[in-house]
């Protein structure tokens, strides 16, 4: 089920374009991320989609809701966490979820609530003395006090050290499995790429990709390189007759692969039924980081189909200048 479509969003500030005909969907139950440079839109979108921003043109329905017009309904409906936000430095965690409780005819259990996310112990605390991490998990609980269907999270653990970003993490996924969507604004690739289900890559206001994070890095046209020792006798055309090998090597008696796509299932593939047995395996994948380079090296000028289609024609043109 489709609970979020955007169709041909374009908003701009003062004849600077933010949003640039941007279209995607996200589906029920998954965590979609909103990734790209910084100033690339993506906080843009997100708040056009919580009826913060009006959008000069292009349609928004979010559970089949105008966020403009039905904007009194989503607000039941949907939850924030905001890039920026602040509460008073003397209201303690217990009256911040009392007040944002007031706001809805249904709230969830708050004292649950925040003992589910780790801040019972920290109750009467004032949120002035919360660490940064717990400002945070604070955040989380006041989007989800109104017992939400969708949560859109932006830049949610920005400043916050190693630790206290995993453990926000760890949250996010145990929302998700409570049935909450999620739409998660991040500028981090790690976060995206342990996180998301699927993700739309921004620059420039506009879309370069969008997929699972496996989507990206194959649509970056980035290589993949397995290495190994063959348990027999291996002749250098069995490999490079599998599909996506670019090239084949051999030091001493290692063998490395080198190609595109799923290179490493495919070689495993063709040793197995070559009844050879890959000993000392060693895989080096592409990250999602590397794609996200990879991708925003790309013209901005051109939307995503034609951005994609530039990015096939330049892996094919390597591969032919490599042979």
């Amino acid at each position: 089920m489709t609970v979020i479509e955007v169709a041909g969003l374009h908003k701009e500030y003062r004849a600077k374009v933010a949003v640039d005909e941007v279209t995607f969907d996200v589906q029920q139950g998954e965590i979609f991320g909103i990734i790209g440079p910084n100033g690339a839109g993506k906080t843009t979108i997100a708040e056009c989609i919580e009826g913060l921003r009006v959008p000069d043109r292009g349609t928004i329905r979010v559970l089949g809701l105008d966020p403009q017009r039905d904007r009194r309904e989503l607000r039941r409906l949907l939850g924030g966490q905001l890039q920026e936000s602040q509460l008073p430095d003397k209201l303690t965690v217990a009256e911040a979820i009392s007040l944002y409780s007031s706001f809805y005819a249904a709230p969830a259990d708050g004292a649950a609530l925040l003992d589910n996310l780790g801040l019972a112990a920290v109750r009467n605390r004032r949120y002035r003395r919360l660490s940064g991490g717990q400002k945070q998990r604070l955040s989380i609980a006041l989007a989800l006090i109104g017992q939400p269907r969708i949560a859109v999270l932006d830049e949610l653990t920005t400043g916050l050290d190693p630790q206290a970003r995993r453990d926000t993490w760890e949250l996010v996924r145990g929302i998700r499995d409570q049935g909450v969507t999620i739409l998660l604004v991040t500028h981090f690739m790690e976060e995206a790429e342990r996180l998301c289900d699927r993700m739309m890559l921004v620059t420039a206001g506009r879309v370069a990709a969008i997929g699972s994070p496996a989507d990206l890095i194959a649509s970056a046209g980035l290589e993949q390189r397995v290495r190994f020792q063959p348990s027999g006798p291996l002749a250098d055309e069995l490999l490079t007759a599998v599909p996506g090998v670019r090239r084949v090597a051999r030091s001493g008696g290692e063998v490395t692969v080198a190609g595109t796509g799923d290179v490493v299932g495919a070689v495993a593939f063709a040793l197995a039924q070559a009844g050879i047995v890959a000993e000392r395996l060693h895989v080096q994948s592409a990250s999602l980081e590397d794609a996200f380079v990879a991708l925003t090296s790309l013209p901005d000028s051109r939307p995503y189909a034609e951005q994609r289609s530039h990015a096939e024609q330049r892996s094919h043109a390597e591969e032919g200048a490599r042979r």
